[in-house]
């Protein structure tokens, strides 16, 4: 293993191939910040749509692309919707909970000393007797004991000594939210985001399949192109998690509310098996919440954080995702440079999970993209090149992890931002209109992307735009 500091002699060799998810929050609200970070390393953008307005989300948006433009660099734009998330509604000060005590929870109530206290959601419709209830974002443990529907209440009896405070979260692990989960407000949200420049719009508290086929449903009626990110954060969708990742396109790990709703030693286990599944299905994995935590307040992050990315790139995650580090954080570009720097050494100096093929049957394109690998190994390409209309190509020899980049050639703007966060993808626009005749070969020396005498391989079809249709395998030595 080289232990000394990576220092690549190509741009090739520079390549990241877990790709960094940043999200944008008051302490990177400008232009020049967006840019700092893309230069930085960011691959995509993450807009929480838990915060902020329509108007500043446009003129964030705006930016992105802007400096997309600038930097010439295709970034995917992530709209996160906020789903059901349920908390405590507002009262004053602090309220001092005890075991075994009867606390009652009311839906539009006012609060009064000693009363009932307000929350945010009419929980009576949901929940039954005998379920989990997690207050403070799990702090505070219980169990309900009755529900009562004509007045909007529900009692439960508390499991532990501790405090509640207005507007904190609440978790339930064991209710059934039966397809209820796209609120009022994600789908106003839903009709904003369509009317944007926004890649992927990721779902909350996903419970089943079905919830995701509903997001599809409204995307589809309002010509939204956004590709769906499912996020994995609760109990119920770890229950129906291979339905899930396969009616997904991109899965997100979301180790916060993840932990809360079940165990958090679970958490990194289930990680494990979630990038599993999406490699198996060829879809885009995301790790995300808490990262690089220690680096809101300080300049350098705690060994166990630096672990915690290099495990997510060992396992075959596509994306790391920065949260609050970069939203309201005192050292954004610093932790993405940091987190790209760890990136690096662990892809160079570790062996990163591939698909799983135990006991699989492959698909016709599974089949021709491990082809493309093994064939690159063997004249020993300096990169694999997809040529791709809809992405299908890309995502098939991504999900085998190829120790090569993979350079990605679409005329679609849609599919280079939705690639962006692709395993080991580097993508770029050629326009079919004025490129078409030139040969593929000749316009990749024309952009530098190789150099003289470079063998590459490239995986196309004689029928651009159908997924699955690649069925032309070429060595090529660039002149």
């Amino acid at each position: 293993m080289n232990v000394t500091e990576i220092a690549p002699s190509t741009a090739l060799d520079q390549f990241k191939n877990t790709k960094i998810l940043a999200t944008i929050g008051p302490a990177t609200d400008s232009y020049e910040s967006i840019l700092a970070m893309m230069k930085a390393g960011v691959n995509g953008f993450r807009l929480n749509f838990s915060h902020g307005d329509y108007e500043e989300r446009k003129k964030q948006i705006s930016w992105i692309r802007k400096a997309s433009k600038e930097y010439g660099k295709p970034v995917a734009i992530v709209q996160d919707l906020q789903g059901p998330k349920i908390r405590l509604g507002d009262f004053e000060g602090v309220v001092a909970v005890n075991k075994g005590q009867e606390l009652v929870l009311g839906y539009d109530i006012e609060y009064k000393l000693g009363g009932a206290l307000p929350v945010q959601y009419d929980l009576s419709k949901k929940v039954k007797r005998g379920e989990t209830v997690l207050l403070y974002d799990g702090k505070i443990r219980g169990t309900v004991t009755s529900v009562r529907q004509g007045v909007k209440e529900i009692s439960v009896r508390i499991a532990n000594d501790g405090v509640l405070v207005k507007r904190k979260g609440i978790n339930l692990p064991d209710t059934d939210f039966a397809g209820d989960i796209i609120t009022k407000k994600d789908r106003q949200d839903i009709v904003f985001g369509a009317s944007e420049d926004i890649d992927f719009v990721a779902l909350s508290f996903v419970q089943t399949a079905d919830d995701i086929k509903e997001l599809r449903r409204l995307l589809k009626n309002l010509g939204s192109q956004a590709r769906v990110i499912t996020k994995v954060e609760t109990k119920a969708a770890l229950l129906n998690l291979e339905e899930i990742v396969q009616a997904s396109d991109a899965v997100m790990v979301a180790r916060g509310d993840l932990a809360t709703e079940t165990m958090p030693e679970s958490v990194p286990v289930w990680q494990r098996e979630i990038i599993r599944l999406c490699l198996q299905y060829g879809k885009i994995s995301i790790v995300a919440t808490q990262m690089l935590a220690s680096m809101m307040e300080q300049p350098e992050p705690t060994r166990a954080e630096v672990s915690d990315v290099a495990t997510a790139v060992i396992v075959g995650a596509d994306a790391v995702m920065l949260s609050d580090e970069t939203a309201v954080g005192r050292y954004p570009v610093e932790a993405i440079n940091i987190m790209k720097r760890i990136i690096l050494y662990t892809q160079e100096n570790a062996t990163v999970s591939a698909k799983f093929t135990i006991d699989h049957t492959y698909t016709l394109s599974e089949a021709i993209a491990a082809s493309v690998i093994e064939l690159a190994n063997q004249v020993k390409a300096v990169a694999v090149v997809a040529e791709t209309k809809t992405g299908t190509t890309a995502l098939d020899i991504a999900s085998w992890r190829p120790k090569v980049p993979i350079i990605v050639v679409t005329s679609e703007n849609r599919v280079a931002q939705q690639l962006a966060l692709l395993y080991g993808a580097k993508t770029y626009v050629r326009p079919d209109d004025k490129l078409a005749a030139t040969k593929l070969t000749d316009w990749l020396r024309s952009e530098s992307i190789f150099k003289k005498n470079d063998t590459v391989v490239i995986a196309s079809g004689r029928y651009p735009g159908t997924p699955g249709g690649t069925d032309t395998i070429k060595v090529r030595v660039l002149e």
